[in-house]
């Protein structure tokens, strides 16, 4: 095979190509990427240069592309994501294509997605994180406190973790909270399913229908963390008190699983919310004995403070 060095000595506008070819090969040559790779591989020749010059040039390109580059959705490269490599192919130089830093982060980030599992959240919960949460005030700070214990505990011995019942006014970050608890424990590989109580629990009453109940419940029932979001805004019925929160509570109760929670209301008011159900009768018995269930294995942490929803 022939150097484009060799092939020119054929042509005639030899001498104006010869030019050409010599300039693209000088912009190979002062690149200091290609001097650190020529430096490790002393084997190169000077006819390996030019017989490789395409794949240098296409090299230089996709390195400057990602110069200053810090989006993986900016990226201008061939292939998204992947930065090209030299690389020495017998007595010639390629060019290989392996993941950037930011496609690294962006694909590390998505493994870690998938270790939160979620029905009815918002998205942005999703991405949450300790350091977004504010702790200017006594019972916030205390309530990030109480989530970091959870997830080191979590980590060194998870079948003694205490779940976390955190109560407080609308738009404290409550929820928010619980995002980050949720991807501080995926950096752990400990995954975690958020669920909004009130939808979840609408989702079950129609689940009977398609015969899914069951199904769905073993889902929830066996989440390593599960958290159950704004517990007690729902219109509860004996059925969805008993059959479906019931059961998930025995179950993860037996299983030494650990469940936190977020509610408006504190343990004595949810008490009396389970107590009532949309056919008006009063069943305090039944309320009492998921409470114990709750209050149990469960820390109750306040967040107070201003609605942050309205700032």
């Amino acid at each position: 095979m022939k150097s484009i060095s060799e092939a020119i000595q054929n042509l005639p506008e030899k001498t104006a190509i010869q030019k050409q070819f010599t300039i693209l090969k000088n912009k190979v040559l002062v690149h200091p990427d290609w001097k650190t790779f020529h430096h490790q591989h002393p084997e190169i020749t000077d006819q390996m240069i030019d017989r490789s010059l395409p794949k240098l040039l296409e090299y230089l390109d996709g390195t400057k592309n990602c110069e200053g580059c810090t989006c993986l959705a900016d990226c201008q490269n061939m292939i998204q994501g992947y930065q090209p490599d030299l690389f020495v192919n017998g007595q010639a130089i390629d060019v290989s294509y392996n993941r950037c830093p930011n496609k690294v982060a962006a694909d590390d980030f998505k493994k870690l997605q998938s270790l939160i599992k979620s029905y009815f959240i918002p998205k942005d919960i999703l991405s949450a994180t300790f350091e977004q949460f504010t702790q200017n005030e006594r019972d916030r700070f205390n309530a990030v406190h109480l989530a970091g214990e959870f997830v080191k505990t979590m980590k060194d011995d998870p079948e003694s973790a205490k779940g976390l019942f955190v109560y407080g006014d609308f738009g404290v970050g409550k929820t928010f909270l619980m995002g980050a608890i949720a991807n501080a424990l995926a950096k752990k590989k400990i995954q975690t399913m958020l669920v909004y109580t009130p939808d979840f629990f609408r989702e079950m009453k129609t689940s009977i229908g398609d015969q899914t109940v069951d199904e769905k419940l073993e889902i929830i029932k066996k989440a390593p963390v599960l958290v159950l979001d704004d517990i007690g805004a729902e219109s509860m019925s004996s059925w969805v008190r008993d059959e479906v929160l019931g059961s998930i509570l025995q179950y993860r109760m037996m299983e030494k699983l650990p469940t936190l929670y977020t509610s408006n209301y504190d343990y004595a008011e949810l008490e009396e919310h389970l107590s009532y159900s949309q056919k008006g009768g009063v069943e305090q018995l039944k309320a009492k004995r998921i409470m114990e269930r709750i209050k149990h294995f469960t820390t109750p942490v306040y967040i107070g403070g201003a609605n942050r929803r309205e700032n």
